[in-house]
Formats: structure tokens, sequence, C-alpha cells
């Protein structure tokens, strides 16, 4: 016995050393294409990137200015919108995400955002449903730039006529998150008592919207300075954080959605009613624990999840053209309106995600790109 516990002993050092060495050398080979990118000469754009983790490593630089394959289009940039996940790009947190390919030392990918809104210049040959001179709204990576060029059969659609470009550089992933959460995971229907915990944020000020639409009866819990705001998307109920606590208000729901989870789940389940839906929103904020973020909330739904009648889950939005024409029909009909709070230059787009991390953004940041 006292062999074999040693040999199992052995065996655990040396793969705890080998997965040592492992992590050792893909830290030191982690790197990107920064050095490329500042001897980039010619047709040039001036996009943002960063070469290395924190806010004050942002650049406003130039960089190559892209073309369109055979199925993308060449966007010129009007406006961009700035997301939590930008801000967990530009700090590299929670820290798990290094290791699941974000880049241990450096940021693999130099580019951030989005969100963006703007016009067509050029389209690819096999490209039918657009054309020169098109407004359009979506999301493609690197959108904090001059230009993008997304796939055509993508995250991309018209703009409708009657929202601006500011206001349709903010639907991308604030939008669909929400719409997702409550017709996919939350399965919201007529008169249903839905709960919008962060009713005011990004995400907040659209579900909002949307779950009036959907015919249900919206709560939407705030601060005191966006009650009246939060009351004039449709909200039929709000609840000032600071002087209530929903979860102690006696009132049954039949969907959560939780964009700040700053209440125990056993807190929201209490609130819910034997057959409801809680969704979370993966998004997560700067006070999370820096190394695993919203994850630990996450593994704790998971367990509890099997045991118990309500439905309780965790949600990312997944990009998709359909929804963003869903939501481009919303604008057009009046049902949603897009909530700016503030709107920053591209060369100021450090001062925006500092804002943003504040935690106290009134429906979304804007960039505006002249």
């Amino acid at each position: 016995m006292k062999r074999i516990l040693k040999w199992i002993f052995r065996i655990v050092l040396v793969l705890f050393i080998l997965a040592f060495v492992f992590v050792f050398v893909a830290y030191w080979r982690s790197t990107n294409d920064c050095d490329r990118l500042s001897a980039t000469q010619g047709n040039t754009m001036k996009a943002i990137v960063y070469c290395d983790y924190g806010l004050a490593n942002l650049k406003f630089t130039d960089v190559e200015k892209p073309s369109p394959t055979d199925d993308q289009l060449l966007v010129k940039v009007h406006a961009a919108s700035v997301n939590p996940l930008d801000w967990h790009f530009i700090e590299g947190t929670p820290k798990i995400m290094r290791a699941m390919g974000v880049g241990l030392r450096k940021p693999k990918d130099t580019r951030l955002g989005v969100d963006f809104a703007g016009i067509v210049e050029a389209v690819g040959k096999n490209v039918t449903q657009f054309k020169p001179g098109d407004e359009v709204f979506g999301g493609r990576d690197g959108a904090f730039a001059e230009y993008v060029c997304p796939r055509a059969d993508r995250a991309v659609t018209i703009k409708p006529a009657n929202i601006t470009f500011e206001q349709a550089a903010s639907v991308n992933i604030a939008g669909i998150t929400a719409l997702q959460a409550l017709r996919d995971k939350g399965k919201v229907q007529p008169g249903q008592k839905v709960l919008i915990n962060g009713a005011s944020g990004g995400v907040g000020t659209f579900a909002v919207q949307i779950a009036k639409s959907f015919g249900a009866d919206v709560t939407g819990i705030c601060s005191t300075r966006n009650l009246d705001m939060v009351r004039s998307l449709g909200a039929d109920h709000v609840i000032d954080y600071s002087k209530e606590d929903f979860t102690k208000s006696g009132q049954q729901y039949d969907v959560i959605l939780d964009n700040v989870p700053n209440h125990s789940l056993s807190e929201c389940r209490r609130i819910l009613n034997p057959e409801g839906k809680y969704v979370m929103i993966g998004g997560g904020g700067p006070n999370d624990n820096r190394w695993i973020g919203p994850f630990g909330r996450v593994i704790q739904t998971l367990v509890v999840a099997p045991f118990v009648s309500q439905k309780m889950g965790m949600m990312m939005a997944e990009l998709k053209k359909s929804d963003l024409a869903i939501l481009g029909d919303m604008m057009q009909s009046g049902k949603v309106k897009p909530v700016i709070d503030r709107t920053y230059k591209l060369s100021e787009l450090p001062a925006a995600i500092a804002y943003l991390e504040e935690g106290h953004a009134r429906g979304k940041v804007v960039i505006t790109v002249e």
C-alpha cells in the first residue's frame, strides 16, 4: 500500500510540474500583432487598439483599413456603443478569461468593440441583400474604428429610418440580450409578472420595453434618480432599491431577469413562483471577484437548478441577424426606443469605459465616429 501511495504521489507531482511548466511557457509565449500594427502604412484608418491589459493602455491610432471579402460589406462607422464586455476584455477580468483564450500575458486580439451603425461603402461580389449607401447596424469585432467589414449573412441589418445612428449603435448586444432572455429563457407570456433587476442599465432599459411589448406586468428595480425614466419606458411598478428590498416585498413573480445579481439566489427564489423562471445575465460587474467574476453565481445556479421546480439559469446573447431585424421592427413601430446616457468621441473611449465601469450609466454609452 505504501508503494502504491508513493507512486500516486509521484504521478501527481509530475502532473503538477508539467501543468506549471505549460502555464509558464504559455504565459510568456502569449503575444499579439502590435508590432505589425505599428508598422502599418498606406491605406489606414483610425481605431482603438490595446497591446496590454488595462485602461491606460488604450491607444487611438492608425491601423490598416479593412477590405471586404466576397461575402462581406465595408461599412463606414458613424457610431458604436460600449458594453461591459468591452471593459472585461480591456482589464482582462475575470482572470479566468485569460486562460480561456483571451491571452494570458497580453490580449490576443488587439481590437475592441462590437456594436456599430453606419453606411455601406462597398460590398463583396457575393452580396445581394445590401448595396452601397444602405444605412445598417449590427455587431462586428473591432467596431471602435472608422470602418468594419461584417459578413452579410451575420449580425447586420438595415437601420430603421426613424432612429439615429447613435440609437442604432446601442442595440446589438444589449437589445439582443434582453430579447433572448425574455423570449427564449423567460418565455414571457401576456399577463405574467416580470421583475427586472437593474432596469435602468443597457440591457434593463431594453428589457422593460420588450417585456411590455409582450404584454407582461413589469416591475423595474433601479435607483432613486432613475425611477421616472424607468416608469416612462412602460414599467407598471418601480422600486427604489435604496429604500426598499424587493426580495422582502411579498410579491411573487413569474420571471426574474437579474442584470445585477446583488441578492442571493435563495432571496430571489423566495419571490419567484413555484414554476417561475430566474434568468441571470452573464456580464458581471466591476466589483465581482477578479479571478472568477460571475462564474461563482453561475456554478451555484447550476447546482441548485436540478433540485427545484423553478427554472434557474444564466444566458449570454447569441448575435443573430433575425433578432436584429425583430428589434429593428420594434424600433420602427415605436415599441422600443434606445436610451442613451452619454456620447463620447472615438478618441475619448477611455473616458467612456471609465464612466461605464462606475456602474451608474442610464441606458447606453455611445461612441461617435467622425
